[in-house]
């Protein structure tokens, strides 16, 4: 009997095309560090041979790049988990404030879209509803690049906003949260059991921007998975079966994540889990005011620069999580203690 050729399903050579791309960037990742570490030992031995102290800022050029370099193909190294290769899902669900809350929302949806931007990822929006007078309420939105969920995967909890509030006449201190759950792109078809019973499915207009049958038919789709309280919703696919498909999809991935732990000896021990949007459940903090401070409360990884963060640059946080993970939920710090 004649064996399968892979290259003749579609979808398996689209998979391998894309693997072979991975290596080809992470071997030419590798051949810059090396010529990059011959161009710092050239420009030093240049340096003593001659005294010439004017070669010190293109060595700490090229030393920075070299560390920036290192520090993205060391994250990569961190990414074992099942699903960290995958397109990732995240969505943003402000918290108890209002227009704050939904305000702060809609600064870390444009935090993660420079993020995804300067890695090179592109977005689709699934699912988008607008606050009362400002900002965003909910957005779920879609992340398609190498590794998208494992570096992405850090982010899942509370996001705590502590500034001066904008909308406030008096100007005073206000603290708003947000909550945002991040869950990977299942393709495959799970082995999720969902009984019919257990499903209430609501159809709703869609809104914002998306194409023409926006606002002109019920096609947008809300799925309640009634045991566990889990709601999932699209509202981009052109068909409201589309839609239904692709919210069918995220749900049997929550599902499927949510029985693995659930196998696992303590529920209640897992990182990162979404619990209340409040008061001493965040992950995260960003103060503006009276002082400037990004801190992740689980890694203690810190930034004086939160216009930085809040422009895309969280970098440093994804890799002290992964680092945090790959110590067994332990600092640094603690480890080496």
């Amino acid at each position: 009997m004649e064996e399968p050729d892979f290259w003749d399903d579609p979808e398996h050579s689209q998979e391998l095309m894309k693997e072979l791309k991975n290596l080809k960037d992470d071997k030419e990742t590798y051949e810059n560090l090396v010529s990059q570490m011959e161009d710092m030992e050239t420009l030093i031995e240049m340096g003593y041979e001659e005294n010439d102290p004017s070669l010190i800022p293109e060595i700490q050029e090229i030393l920075e790049q070299f560390e920036a370099d290192f520090e993205n193909i060391r994250m990569k190294t961190l990414l074992s988990g099942e699903y960290d290769k995958n397109d990732a899902i995240i969505k943003l669900n402000a918290g108890a404030g209002g227009t704050e809350s939904c305000d702060w929302a809609s600064m870390l949806y444009r935090m993660y879209c420079r993020w995804a931007e300067k890695k090179g990822y592109t977005l689709e929006v699934l699912d988008y509803l607008d606050g009362d007078e400002a900002g965003i309420k909910s957005v779920t939105v879609e992340v398609h690049g190498e590794n998208a969920f494992g570096y992405l995967k850090s982010e899942k909890g509370v996001h705590r906003l502590v500034r001066i509030s904008p909308f406030n006449a008096a100007g005073k201190r206000q603290t708003s949260f947000v909550s945002c759950d991040v869950m990977p792109d299942i393709d495959e078809d799970l082995d999720v059991d969902i009984k019919d019973d257990d499903l209430r499915i609501d159809t709703y207009r869609s809104s914002g921007a998306g194409g023409q049958h926006i606002n002109k038919t019920s096609s947008a789709i809300r799925i309640t998975h009634l045991p566990t309280g889990i709601v999932v919703q699209c509202q981009n696919e052109r068909s409201q079966f589309q839609n239904k498909d692709k919210a069918m999809q995220m749900l049997k991935a929550k599902l499927y994540l949510l029985r693995q732990q659930e196998n696992m000896e303590k529920l209640s021990g897992i990182r990162g889990e979404v619990t209340d949007i409040g008061w001493g459940n965040q992950i995260r903090s960003y103060v503006l005011q009276p002082y400037t401070m990004v801190k992740d409360h689980r890694t203690n990884t810190e930034s004086g620069n939160v216009d930085s963060v809040l422009d895309g640059n969280i970098d440093p946080f994804i890799n002290g999580y992964l680092k945090w993970i790959a110590l067994g939920g332990k600092s640094a710090d603690a480890q080496d203690e």
